[in-house]
């Protein structure tokens, strides 16, 4: 397997992933094989990258920002019909003041912050208070040729049932989840190239996988004050998170979870993605990959944006979208890490620790269902009893 050390000193800048090299060539195109590298290096370094996919259209990204502002923008009583605690809320909506950061209250979590330097770290979440957001979960999915174990995790989409939003539901969701769905897969391909595994290691594992477009909205009439938090300091639970641009800032990312806070900038232009590195990656490669911590937060550019937003769209809500897509592996697939690389994984931990940069007590991880470790994650977040 090629070296996978990093350098010490990050940039402030994601590294950009060109997905249609990989897309458009032979797999064992020199230049090919180098993005993959240093797709795997940008995952390893940063626990995220930013990917470029020509496929993907700015005009379907707005077509779903407009479509999720109109439709958080309903009274409360319309987006209720949509709730499915039942579900632990694995489709359909979850209302503001529901789902917990993670980190406000698990010990290892708070030990990352605490060794993070004062002036980087998140803005503080020890209240334990629930996220002032709301999301919506909408499924894209291949049915799986077998029953599966986790019923819950697969459940049938709800649909809104506001006429001026029900129709354009189905078409605009679908369109936008298949980009981004189609995009990291992609990446998870040029991923698993890029640490020495054969090309399918990571799609393969997740052809079934109860795949969630997700978009999250934020009311900034209500909660738009600067150091607002939106989202709480945390990592995600699926395997690779994907994003659009959003019309507001304010994600902050943590490379390698300890050392600075980035604020994330996305190139302009059309056709470039945020991806993040989700604990079922962190899992399967045994800690070589960590799961990125970030956080969503009112900052001075946030702001700043609502300002111009009401002089130039007055007609349009404050509402702040993310334009996320959460890639799983199949509920029922063995979770357990890749022997190759949790050698490496040691290594890297081993060298990190010489030049003073202690990740705390190394992480178990037990094999497990996949269904099993999302289930565990849910309880955490206040999402699931």
């Amino acid at each position: 397997m090629a070296n996978t050390a990093i350098p010490q000193d990050l940039p402030m800048d994601l590294p950009v992933i060109d997905l249609d090299l990989f897309r458009t060539r032979p797999h064992d195109d020199l230049e090919v094989q180098a993005e993959c590298k240093k797709a795997a290096k940008a995952l390893i370094a940063y626990g995220a990258l930013v990917l470029h996919d020509s496929r993907v259209a700015d005009a379907d990204n707005d077509a779903f920002l407009d479509l999720l502002e109109d439709y958080f923008a309903q009274p409360e009583a319309d987006l209720r019909r949509d709730e499915r605690p039942e579900l632990s809320y694995q489709i359909g909506v979850t209302l503001e003041n529901t789902e917990k950061p993670k980190c406000a209250a698990d010990e290892p979590c708070l030990r990352v912050i605490e060794r993070l330097a004062p002036e980087e770290r998140p803005l503080d979440i020890s209240a334990h208070s629930p996220d002032p957001k709301c999301r919506f979960f909408w499924k894209m999915v291949e049915k799986p040729p077998y029953e599966t174990k986790f019923p819950g995790l697969n459940a049938a989409n709800v649909t809104p049932d506001a006429p001026h939003i029900r129709e354009r539901w189905g078409p605009t969701m679908d369109q936008w989840g298949k980009s981004m769905k189609n995009a990291v897969e992609g990446l998870t391909e040029m991923t698993a190239v890029g640490l020495g595994l054969p090309e399918g290691t990571f799609k393969d594992a997740g052809r079934y996988g109860p795949h969630l477009l997700a978009p999250t909205a934020s009311d900034l009439t209500k909660y738009g004050a600067k150091d607002t938090i939106l989202a709480g300091f945390h990592t995600d639970l699926n395997f690779l998170t994907i994003h659009g641009r959003s019309r507001y800032p304010g994600l902050h990312i943590w490379a390698r979870n300890t050392g600075r806070r980035i604020a994330v900038r996305i190139p302009p232009g059309g056709n470039h993605l945020l991806v993040q590195a989700g604990k079922q990656l962190e899992h399967m490669t045994g800690g070589l990959v960590k799961a990125g911590y970030h956080e969503v937060v009112v900052n001075d550019a946030t702001v700043a944006t609502v300002e111009k937003r009401k002089e130039e769209f007055s007609d349009r809500p404050l509402v702040r979208i993310s334009s996320t897509f959460f890639w799983h592996l199949s509920s029922d697939f063995d979770l357990k890490p890749v022997p190759e690389l949790v050698e490496k994984a040691r290594e890297l931990r081993a060298e990190r620790f010489n030049l003073g940069r202690d990740e705390g007590e190394e992480v178990q991880y037990p094999e497990m269902k996949v269904g099993e470790q999302v289930q565990s994650e849910l309880k955490h977040i206040a999402l699931m009893a």
